[in-house]
């Protein structure tokens, strides 16, 4: 279940670098082995430069995934990683190293930890910190492979899970400003006492009040959705808003999460990767937190079906002003090889094509030859690796290399990108809502952290513009509340804009410092 990859620009250079999380088989860690997790530097032309021991960062955990966030907004982005026992928080010291203070932060809860996503949920000013979690995991005592009714897959004896195992409740960690965080989970309302298998979470403000909201994918129990009411409480609306289950009522196998306005209504819908024989769903938003499950309508249940969904990825990738999807995906029983039909342990990722709107196009098979590999993938991060404006997919698999997925089309589409910098806000901005309008038509997107299947994307905002050669308008809705517009920027441009400043510059390959 390992294997998420973060993106993110350590060294403030302007490029996005890589960091991959791995984890060792169960028979190394009862050996003591571990398994090297790698952080590589962008060179700036199509390579990357191994830096994981200078850096510091090669042997966190077992490790599962991770978010990035300045915790303590001295303007450099931090790692947090995920573990099968706890999670290791490494502070960038802005020199190309970095410092594991996960003591000193007071993040030392050692049950196994997931999916991982920073938000300023109160409005202080500094990033705060959900985890979802497991099941009770103690290495020398684990289930007995394919021994009992949960153990067993279509007739083949597997490894058991999660249900009949022991869910563990998710944690929210409160920053105290100071360099240290405070389990918050009880008091806000999102301690998960159903004990559901977290994964996937992501933060985004789904009833536009200005306050960003929680969603969390749950393995084979019901999502979470928390709408957050501004007072340091959250509500559980999971059910009311249509998005605890599917449309048919069933409870779903939550893997990955990532949200966008795929529909140009304004408001974040909800995409979510799912276990074979179910389908991907997506959840549009219709407004006031009521959700619909339109996987069928939309054209991506039939196709997503047959699949092990993990990483998924909402992001326009041809450039014409829609977020397209695209899901990577893999078994979790090699077993299944055995079978005369059905899913294989490698399987092939999917792309689908935004049709405006109201449904998408499988386009998997004409996308590239490299979609079409099988690989036992698992988590995706997507961002822009050789800043033309273009966004790539990073993909880890485990029991092999990962893949790098360059984007070589959009040919001809114009584009634009925004790196904010929050001033009264988190210094990565992270929940910060950017709309643009260039000529009839308007989008929306936020700055996340974490999101798809234990991973995290590019912090940049990225807009395809289809054929407009400018923005016309831009209205950016910080953390703090404040609202800031700027106007008449040109197209193909990444701008770097400082709250209560503007543009501070313009420039495809701009420093971030």
């Amino acid at each position: 279940m390992s294997g998420g990859v973060l993106l993110l620009d350590y060294d403030g250079d302007g490029w996005l670098d890589i960091y991959f999380t791995n984890a060792p088989t169960v028979e190394m860690a009862l050996q003591g082995e571990k398994a090297r997790s790698a952080l590589y530097r962008n060179n700036h032309d199509g390579t990357f430069t191994d830096v994981t021991d200078r850096a510091g960062v090669g042997y966190p955990c077992w490790a599962m995934g991770g978010a990035v966030a300045d915790y303590n907004n001295d303007g450099w982005p931090d790692i947090l990683v995920t573990c099968a026992q706890g999670m290791v928080l490494y502070r960038n010291n802005g020199d190309g190293t970095f410092s594991d203070v996960t003591k000193t932060a007071k993040l030392t809860d050692q049950r196994w930890a997931t999916g991982a996503a920073f938000a300023d949920y109160d409005g202080d000013g500094f990033a705060d910190l959900m985890i979802t979690r497991y099941v009770d995991f103690d290495l020398h005592n684990l289930p007995k492979f394919g021994v009992g009714a949960t153990c067993h897959f279509r007739g083949l004896p597997v490894q058991c899970g999660p249900r009949g195992l022991k869910g563990i409740g998710d944690t929210l960690y409160h920053n105290n400003r100071d360099g240290t965080f405070s389990d918050v989970s009880n008091t806000a309302g999102v301690e998960d006492r159903a004990g559901y298998y977290g994964l996937g979470v992501i933060w985004s403000d789904f009833n536009d009040d200005g306050r960003p909201d929680l969603f969390v994918a749950d393995d084979s129990t019901p999502n979470y959705l928390y709408r957050n009411d501004g007072n340091g409480h959250f509500t559980d609306v999971s059910f009311l808003s249509g998005t605890a289950v599917s449309g048919d009522g069933g409870e779903m196998s939550g893997m990955g999460v990532s949200v966008c306005d795929y529909d140009h209504s304004g408001r974040f819908s909800v995409h979510i990767t799912n276990f074979e024989d179910q389908y991907n769903s997506l959840y549009r938003n219709n407004g006031g937190l009521d959700f619909s499950d339109i996987a069928r309508a939309a054209g991506i249940a039939n196709v997503t079906s047959p699949y092990l969904g993990w990483g998924t990825a909402c992001t326009d990738f041809d450039n014409d002003g829609w977020a397209d999807l695209m899901v990577v995906n893999g078994h979790v029983y090699p077993q299944v090889d055995s079978l005369k039909s059905g899913a294989k342990y490698r399987e092939r990722k999917l792309a689908f094509r935004n049709r405006h709107g109201g449904r998408f196009e499988d386009v998997s098979a004409t996308a590239g030859a490299a979609l079409a590999v099988p690989q036992p993938s698992r988590g995706a991060a997507f961002g822009d690796l050789d800043n033309d404006g273009k966004i790539d997919l990073v993909v880890e698999n485990i029991d092999g290399p990962p893949m790098i997925l360059r984007n070589t089309g959009a040919e001809g589409q114009h584009w634009v990108g925004f790196q904010l910098s929050g001033g009264q806000s988190n210094r990565l901005a992270i929940g910060a809502k950017v709309k643009i309008t260039a000529g009839s038509s308007a989008q929306v997107d936020e700055v996340h952290s974490g999101g798809g299947y234990l991973s995290q994307n590019d912090l940049r905002v990225h807009f395809g513009l289809g054929t407009a050669s400018k923005v016309d308008a831009v209205e950016i809705r910080w953390p703090s509340g404040k609202l800031e517009t700027l106007g008449n920027l040109k197209a193909d441009a990444y701008y770097r804009v400082r709250e209560g400043e503007g543009v501070i510059s313009g420039d495809r390959n701009q420093s971030s410092k």
